[in-house]
Order: structure tokens, then sequence, then C-alpha cells
């Protein structure tokens, strides 16, 4: 059974979470940022619960997941998705 995180797979843009200047001006309005960082990146077992929560909150939450698939980020919670649940949304794109 396919998890359905609420996202198109068939929409990864590799320049995505980049504005048109390059910059990540998006992670200034990131919730995380306002948050503890440690809850992004727990340790292996930790719980992702209360960063996912953040994330469903958030308005950049796209923005911050299109980065992470664009630039393999392999660590944390990122747009609401785990590096596991990244790497299946990746594959169900191919």
């Amino acid at each position: 059974m396919m998890e359905d995180y609420g996202l198109d797979p068939t929409v990864l843009d590799p320049g995505a979470g980049f504005d048109d200047d390059g910059a990540l001006a998006w992670q200034e309005r990131a919730l995380c940022a306002q948050t503890d960082p440690e809850a992004f990146f727990p340790e292996k077992g930790g719980s992702t619960r209360e960063a996912k929560k953040v994330c469903l909150s958030c308005d950049v939450r796209s923005d911050c997941l299109d980065y992470a698939l664009a630039n393999d980020e392999r660590f944390g919670i990122w747009g609401g998705l785990s590096e596991r649940e990244r790497r299946k949304l990746k594959r169900r794109a191919v």
C-alpha cells in the first residue's frame, strides 16, 4: 500500500526551493526556524511527531520539501516528511 503524503509525486522540480535569484528566502518564513531544531533531526528511532506537526501548518512546507528532494537531503524532517518518506516519494515519481 502506497502512502499518500498529500503531494503529487509527478511534480518534482529539480530547481525548486529557490527563489528567482537563487536565494532561500522561504527558509526565513519557515515555522521550524522558530522552534527547536533538534525536533527536526531526531536521534535514530526518535519521534518525528512534533516536527511533522509543525510542518503541517507551515506556509512554506512545499518549498521546503522541494528543496530537500532537489538537494538529496538525507537527514531530518523536511516539508513534513522523513528521509525514508522522501525516498519513497522520489521512487514513485520515477
